[in-house]
């Protein structure tokens, strides 16, 4: 049956709206090396086994994740599971903070601070908590800025945790399709630069919001 309606876009992390219909990042795995595509093509295996996230931590780190990245419907981009890979592997961003512990420590000190953290306030483990008290747990964080948490700068604690989640989340080819980008640009290169011009193979955004704008 034909329908009348957009074509279907290539996967999206799950519960978003389509801002491109039609497109797919996959449809130009051809144009790029080899070597670059199966980099990519690898990130979306089934993920693996978590190796340095112990089980309590995968549950803290998991719901944090979600809340950070708004998903909360499948398909979700496996965030933890390639955050999980980096710290086993030690591969971090080749610095840290140097009032905290290196990053697989730090990332272990804040799940333990942050499950505390819901004990004390609401009698149960951050995973125990409803998604709502987990979401007050995490912008106390957040509001906190500068100041001691645990004995760790919050604000440093919320750059660990947003810069690995959002390096994880838009290294996908899940999240490219959602923004509409497509993908590197070697060794075909782009032919139409400038402002509002597209390649062929792009599409217009169809949802009239801009995102980077909050809504009231």
């Amino acid at each position: 049956m034909v329908s009348d309606g957009p074509a279907l876009a290539g996967t999206t992390p799950g519960g978003q709206p389509v801002r491109f219909p039609g497109f797919d990042v996959l449809a130009q795995v051809d144009h790029w090396d080899p070597v670059t595509a199966g980099v990519v093509l690898a990130r979306l295996s089934l993920p693996s086994p978590l190796r340095f996230f112990t089980v309590a931590e995968e549950g803290i780190a998991g719901a944090l994740l979600d809340h950070l990245l708004d998903q909360y419907e499948d398909p979700r981009v496996p965030v933890l599971q390639m955050i999980d890979v980096r710290l086993t592997e030690k591969q971090t961003d080749g610095w840290h903070y140097a009032d905290l512990p290196e990053d697989g420590q730090a990332w272990r000190d804040s799940l333990r601070a942050i499950d505390d953290d819901a004990r004390s306030r609401f009698d149960a483990s951050f995973t125990e908590c409803t998604g709502e008290q987990q979401k007050t747990l995490i912008q106390a964080v957040q509001d906190t800025e500068g100041k001691p948490w645990h004995g760790m700068r919050a604000d440093r604690i919320w750059s660990l945790w947003t810069r690995y989640a959002c390096t994880a989340f838009y290294a996908h080819p899940w999240a490219w399709n959602e923004i509409g980008f497509s993908g590197p640009a070697y060794p075909r290169g782009y032919k139409n630069p400038g402002i509002d011009a597209r390649e062929p193979y792009e599409v217009r955004d169809h949802l009239p919001i801009d995102p980077t704008r909050e809504t009231s």
